[in-house]
């Protein structure tokens, strides 16, 4: 009984802590503005994206790119990298540029990239006609 209630009470002080979402979250919108997003979704017109990236905590990143691979039917191929510049204590980062959008329908895998190239938050998105 002892026992029982030992192992509870450390399940219960072990799990506390763990979150679903423990670092950065990418998602999509059409576009940003002083309301803040318009029409957050997966699935877009072909077109201008903005895409959001939101955290916890200070990314740490100056230079970053957004980067997007389409899906062929077996595996991804590269799309498209657009550059940006941001700085170190953004926790709430909104992309958006000219250069970010899709002209292709399909399903595409989305990276937010430091200037090594790691993959810091990353996202499935589709684009339909």
């Amino acid at each position: 009984m002892v026992l029982g209630l030992f192992a509870l009470v450390l399940m219960l002080g072990i799990t506390s802590g763990l979150k679903a979402q423990n670092g950065p979250a990418m998602y999509f919108c059409e576009s940003y503005g002083n309301g803040g997003e318009v029409n957050i979704s997966d699935r877009f017109y072909t077109g201008k994206i903005t895409v959001m990236v939101k955290c916890d905590y200070a990314l740490g990143l100056k230079d970053c790119a957004i980067q997007l691979d389409k899906y062929n039917g077996y595996g991804f191929d590269y799309y498209k990298k657009v550059d940006f510049d941001v700085t170190a204590d953004m926790k709430y980062i909104y992309f958006e540029s000219s250069d970010l959008r899709v002209d292709s329908p399909g399903i595409y895998r989305c990276f937010l990239l430091d200037n090594k190239k790691n993959t810091v938050a990353s996202a499935l998105v589709e684009f339909i006609r």
